[in-house]
């Protein structure tokens, strides 16, 4: 039943999207960015639901009022393509830093260029993270957006040893705004580069602010700690309850 629930919901999810992006994110394309931004909020929305009620699967998001006001970086664990989207719903005015390569992409690449999204080329190195810098002084500056970012640049399993890349420190130090770590443990229902998905109740939660001015390695290293504890709190909470529904956890890589 699951594996059936699971094809139901990937299917729908991506018809869902589909349609989404023609009749309704390609019209808004020619209206100000704040009409894309409703639409990409309401298309998340949308396929929480999905996600409800064909698979069975939840979500909770805690510590809101750790968010400051204002220019705000927020620093997200990464483990599903699930907190991509759910970030959406969460913030006013979001800007992510992205790999460039999903700009090339039809339709969604467009619908990016028009949200003002940060692109990275990882080859570049520093001549990229100079480049995101720039854009980034300018969105949180000027427009007083807020930059989330996922410390690690990839996805990773739930419970994979830690891999915080140096960029968000710098990011940090250059910007000077309070940064938000999010700590979460959606890889248990939503695994990467798997087909299946489980019920249950993913978590998200906002940790204390982190503010500005702290050395970069000192910020780094608080940043680490306080996602990783939370995030393995998160994990033992989500994998208690599948055993207790009888199902087995999938994508793990070590115990949290």
């Amino acid at each position: 039943m699951l594996v059936l629930r699971s094809l139901v919901f990937n299917i729908l999810f991506y018809v869902n999207l589909a349609l989404w992006l023609v009749f309704a994110a390609m019209p808004a394309l020619l209206a100000p960015p704040r009409l894309l931004l409703r639409v990409t909020a309401a298309w998340a929305h949308s396929a929480l639901w999905l996600m409800r009620v064909t698979v069975g699967t939840r979500y909770e998001i805690t510590g809101r009022e750790n968010i400051p006001r204002g220019g705000v970086m927020i620093a997200a664990k990464h483990q599903s393509f699930w907190e991509t989207f759910v970030l959406m719903t969460v913030f006013d005015d979001p800007v992510f830093i992205l790999k460039r390569e999903l700009m090339w992409i039809p339709f969604f690449g467009w619908c990016l260029r028009k949200l003002r999204m940060i692109p990275v080329d990882r080859g570049a190195k520093s001549r990229a993270l100079m480049a995101v810098m720039r854009r980034a002084r300018v969105e949180l500056g000027q427009n007083g957006r807020q930059l989330l970012i996922f410390p690690e640049g990839t996805r990773r399993p739930p419970g994979a040893p830690p891999d915080y890349k140096t960029g968000v420190m710098h990011l940090y130090h250059e910007l000077g705004v309070p940064c938000v770590p999010v700590a979460l443990n959606s890889g248990l229902y939503w695994p990467r580069r798997r087909f299946m998905r489980r019920p249950g109740v993913i978590r998200m939660e906002f940790l204390p602010v982190i503010p500005p001015g702290l050395p970069k390695t000192e910020f780094l290293e608080l940043l680490q700690e306080r996602t990783e504890a939370a995030s393995d709190r998160l994990l033992r909470q989500g994998r208690a309850e599948l055993a207790a529904r009888g199902l087995e956890e999938i994508g793990a890589a070590r115990d949290g």
